[in-house]
């Protein structure tokens, strides 16, 4: 890709991301509770399918299989040491994926801790992570840094401040909100925005969350707060145990190309999948986004 996502976004296009990377790969073995990133350096095979999938489903940009590593998460899960190396074999294999067809965000997760006074964590510790992830994100080759998930606003400030002081990457962030436009920490959207567009993102948004319609909420608020491009990456709604103690969700593809129009509508820029969706809900929404530019 010759052109940046920010040049990108900046001549007026609207972009398509990508979908779902770990309940796709629950559905490919991946044992609840395994961290998805140990499959970049065991079944590397499947997830650059995986990837190539929504390339050709429309994804004008793939996201790396890197979201949980952090010292918190991979100490827990006993992959401390490996932590770099899993993450620098997600951008390889997103990156031979991508070939050129679509860029390669780099995916940084919440550390899952919380920040002093409520926890133990301080604001170095978890600066100096986030340091150590971008930082080799960017020597292993992505196109912008994606913090998504977030439901802390200090923790999610701390992450892009060390991307835009240590890498010259584009910086985006997104955080996960209810239908009332809180995250689980009661961070309000609209102050989110402006606190995020205070510490540098180019980029901001909701991803995963309550479904389509607490993206519609956080967008409704997001928008009178922030000039900057609007990201809205829905999960497939909620999801229940189905026949046979199958994970469904309540959201089909039909149903989020709907949504996605009316994302558009709030000034969203940024149309991509999270939890439960899939190549087809990818394609219905590029197939929304496209007939847009022509109205």
């Amino acid at each position: 890709m010759q052109r940046t996502i920010l040049e990108a976004l900046h001549s007026g296009e609207i972009i398509i991301g990508d979908g779902a990377m770990g309940t796709t790969l629950l559905k490919l073995g991946l044992v609840p509770g395994t961290p998805s990133e140990l499959w970049n350096l065991q079944h590397p095979e499947e997830i650059a399918r995986i990837h190539r999938d929504y390339i050709a489903a429309g994804a004008q940009f793939i996201t790396t299989n890197t979201l949980n590593c952090n010292r918190p998460q991979m100490r827990e899960a006993g992959l401390l040491d490996s932590r770099l190396e899993l993450l620098r074999a997600g951008v390889e294999v997103a990156r031979t994926a991508a070939a050129d067809q679509a860029w390669v965000g780099a995916s940084v997760g919440s550390t899952g801790q919380l920040l002093e006074p409520y926890g133990d964590m301080t604001v170095d510790e978890i600066e100096a992570d986030f340091r150590e992830q971008v930082e080799a994100l960017e020597a292993s080759g992505v196109d912008f840094i994606k913090f998504e998930t977030h439901q802390d606003i200090e923790e999610a400030s701390a992450g892009v401040r060390m991307a835009k002081r240590y890498t010259k990457l584009p910086v985006w962030c997104t955080l996960s909100f209810d239908l009332r436009g809180r995250t689980l920490m009661g961070v309000r959207a609209a102050d989110a925005a402006r606190r995020l567009q205070e510490e540098g993102a180019d980029i901001v948004g909701a991803n995963c969350g309550e479904g389509p319609a607490a993206i519609e909420a956080a967008l409704r608020a997001m928008r009178p707060e922030t000039d900057l491009p609007l990201a809205a990456q829905s999960n497939a709604g909620i999801p229940h145990l189905g026949e046979g103690g199958v994970t469904e969700w309540d959201v089909a593809p039909e149903e989020l190309a709907v949504a996605a129009r009316g994302f558009l509508e709030l000034g969203a820029r940024i149309l991509a999948g999270c939890c439960g969706t899939n190549p087809a809900f990818i394609r219905a929404m590029a197939d929304v986004a496209s007939r847009y530019r022509l109205e």
